[in-house]
């Protein structure tokens, strides 16, 4: 069964009278625990398909469960979920019609993800010092920073500053891509000299020790907008931002695929496992089978090489070093 999804779900204004017109749908009405998993793999045997029936229809906010006495139209080639009817109201004076506009589906991020410094990317500065030589700083302290005159800095500027985990190396390869960080707070400068600067701590979300790297300041919370894959790619998750090797819904991941890769930030990709054909029971050699989807992530945040995302499903326990696909077709 051809499926051209992405190109009909792209111009579905345009080839909706078409469709209709050759093909009369099969109306379902959702049951309670029905999901857009398992209704793309009960009526178009496709897992890989809800994605895109989360993102094409607004409706649909949540992108696990639907709402029982919701329609769908299922079609051969793609499900199309109904509006849902809104609970009649008590009658009023008439007044005038008030409509609310349907929300793109969207993530949103508070900043506290981290991510990896990749290999070659230099920092702003430096936190140098602590005010009368503390060894741990917080809201409100004074520090001491290297960015100065000499680098264009003026009074109030504005930077992030984290910290420096470790090291992460690719689970297949073992090369390494870079150094994973967490961000430990915010600093704005006060006093500057040619290459030294005094500040102040603004915003704290751990404690801050001298060695810890500034950044540009940027907005922590951010709404990233579910975008449809417009290549195939193919990746692995190379660390988590835990550090736990088991991973489940809402947990941070890092990925080796970055905006050299093509990836952009709301990009979806499924979580995929090889499948290890038992030849004891096949006639011939059987070199391949489908691959196995555990789950599904969607990239917060990009870098040139490597990219964070959150787990936004999962049907089996998710570990590092798992095969992440992007596929442009589905």
């Amino acid at each position: 069964m051809k499926k051209h999804l992405c190109l009909a779900l792209l111009f579905l204004g345009l080839t909706a009278p078409f469709a209709a017109a050759q093909e009369q749908p099969t109306i379902y009405t959702i049951v309670p625990g029905d999901t857009l998993w398992g209704l793309s793999q009960r009526f178009l045997k496709d897992p890989y398909y809800w994605p895109n029936v989360w993102a094409n229809n607004q409706s649909v906010g949540n992108p696990h469960f639907i709402y029982p006495g919701q329609k769908v139209r299922i079609y051969s080639d793609r499900i199309e979920v109904e509006q849902a009817p809104a609970a009649p109201a008590p009658q009023a004076p008439a007044a005038q019609e008030l409509r609310e506009e349907p929300q793109a589906v969207t993530f949103s991020v508070n900043g506290s993800e981290g991510f990896l410094i990749e290999n070659g990317m230099k920092p702003s500065g430096n936190v140098i010092s602590l005010h009368q030589n503390r060894e741990m700083a917080g809201t409100d302290d004074i520090v001491y920073t290297d960015i100065g005159r000499a680098q264009g800095a003026n009074p109030g500027d504005r930077y992030q500053i984290f910290k420096k985990i470790g090291p992460v190396s690719h689970p297949v390869t073992n090369v390494i891509l870079g150094q994973q960080v967490i961000p430990l707070g915010e600093l704005q400068l006060s006093e500057l000299e040619e290459k030294a600067s005094k500040a102040i701590v603004t915003k704290s979300f751990q404690e801050i020790s001298a060695g810890s790297f500034l950044l540009p300041y940027q907005e922590r919370k951010l709404t990233i907008p579910l975008k449809s894959a417009d290549r195939d790619l193919t990746g692995y998750i190379v660390q988590t931002q835990t550090g736990n090797q088991a991973l489940a819904v809402n947990d941070v991941v890092f990925l080796d695929l970055g905006k050299a890769q093509g990836m952009q930030a709301g990009n979806m990709l499924y979580i995929v496992r090889d499948v290890v054909p038992d030849q004891r029971y096949a006639n011939a050699k059987i070199e391949k089978l489908p691959v196995e989807v555990v789950g599904a992530l969607v990239v917060v945040a990009t870098g040139m090489n490597s990219s964070t995302a959150v787990i936004v499903k999962s049907v089996d326990t998710v570990y590092r070093g798992d095969r992440v696909e992007m596929k442009k077709s589905r």
